[in-house]
């Protein structure tokens, strides 16, 4: 059974503001793009353990391991999984993604007033940071749940996906992360995958098709003073410039594939962007002669309909219609999903959303259900999982965290574990 407006009311007097505060903050100035998560790893490890929930190291790296923990139940009720994401999206070298990669707002954290600034707050320690505070004040309220509450602190959400040179170890992609963690037996009837959404709540998201466009031009490659006369881009020798008309072409394609495929149901709305990201081709350093071969990576999204070869085609006819020569390789394929028997759980996050907000959430923007996020590994492995957390998302610019959301959040966190595991 649930518990009494009483009891919870005990439970919100131990979520301490300030505690939850300096916790995010600790995340937050602990510099962790993916792949070097370990000294974040660390320090949740040591959190937990000096809280007496005797956290577990679950990596397939040593260095950079997942931290998992189990507030065990009394019996007789069901199990609810907390996961938030420990990597963060920018490391200092990526200056040709993002000029100011080294910038403070990308690796450390600060307060400015009632705001927690810092794009590792965002995305995803202060959100993390809420649902480990709501654990404890559980844990100091006194409460026993009757069933099992996991906390799962993982690797790894923001994929590396190896591709040509860049291999493993060093590039590997959601492997390491929730997917190890589950296929190590940490497993709920119900999941929340804690991230920015506003408080929204969905049960939907996208999966993705990571394709390599390979441009030819003429071989052997011209030296510039040979260069022809030309009348139209396909006839050029260069594939630089043949892949400004793929490129074309993949955008003209872009804007009908995801107005065709657009997926709606309950959970949200998926719509499934492609985008050209990445470009090699040529050497800086001897630019005297036309490149043979231009590279073009695309991130085409998907929806939990669609397959990576029906992508495959209709980019290959999109292309074909440029005249240009191009072979197509996809390198990457995770599938998206919407939440299978999910319910009861949408039901539960209602009611304890109600609680502290006094009304329902809402659904959220199509670009939080239009990206891929740990949901998609508990929902593939059968545990009914949403999506569901304070803040707007890192990926439209934001890097700012209200302090009485993240204090809210907690409060909806410990109400849904007690909504679903019930009381002893």
């Amino acid at each position: 059974m649930s518990a009494s407006p009483d009891v919870l009311e005990d439970v919100y007097r131990h979520i301490d503001e300030s505690e939850l505060v300096a916790l995010a903050l600790a995340l937050g100035n602990l510099d962790s793009p993916t792949g070097e998560e370990g000294p974040v790893s660390d320090h949740v490890f040591a959190w937990c353990d000096a809280h007496g929930f005797a956290p577990r190291r679950l990596g397939l790296f040593p260095d950079r391991a997942n931290v998992v923990a189990r507030i065990p139940g009394a019996g007789g009720g069901q199990s609810l999984l907390f996961n938030s994401h420990l990597d963060t999206t920018i490391a200092k070298e990526e200056l040709l993604t993002t000029p100011e990669a080294g910038a403070p707002q990308y690796h450390t954290a600060w307060r400015e007033g009632r705001r927690l600034i810092g794009n590792g707050i965002v995305n995803n320690k202060g959100v993390m940071s809420t649902w480990m505070i709501a654990c404890l004040a559980l844990k100091r309220a006194g409460v026993r749940l009757r069933g099992d509450l996991h906390m799962t602190m993982v690797v790894g959400e923001i994929g590396l996906e190896p591709v040509d040179e860049f291999q493993p170890p060093e590039y590997i992609a959601k492997e390491a992360g929730a997917r190890y963690v589950v296929n190590r037996g940490v497993t709920a009837d119900w999941a929340v995958v804690c991230e920015g959404t506003s408080f929204a709540l969905c049960w939907v998201e996208a999966g993705k098709a990571f394709f390599k466009v390979n441009v030819h031009g003429v071989e052997p490659p011209l030296y510039t003073p040979y260069v022809p006369e030309r009348s139209a881009i396909a006839d050029s020798p260069n594939a630089i410039v043949r892949a400004t008309a793929v490129i074309q072409a993949i955008e003209a394609w872009a804007a009908q594939y995801e107005r065709e495929h657009t997926y709606r149901c309950d959970g949200g709305t998926v719509v499934p962007k492609v985008s050209v990201n990445a470009v090699r081709s040529g050497v800086p350093y001897k630019i005297t002669k036309t490149p043979s071969i231009c590279e073009l990576f695309v991130d085409a999204r998907i929806t939990p309909q669609q397959d990576p070869r029906s992508v495959q085609r209709e980019l290959e006819a999109a292309i074909a219609a440029t005249g240009v020569p191009v072979t197509v390789e996809p390198f990457v394929y995770r599938r998206g999903y919407e939440a299978q028997g999910v319910d009861p759980l949408v039901g539960h996050v209602e009611a304890a959303h109600r609680r502290v907000f006094g009304a329902d959430p809402v659904r959220p923007i199509d670009a939080i259900t239009s990206m891929w996020r740990d949901s998609n590994v508990f929902n593939e492995v059968g545990i009914p999982t949403v999506v569901y957390g304070p803040g707007a998302s890192v990926g439209g610019g934001n890097f700012a965290m209200e302090i009485d959301d993240l204090v809210d959040a907690a409060r909806v966190y410990a109400a849904l574990a007690v909504e679903v595991c019930g009381v002893a």
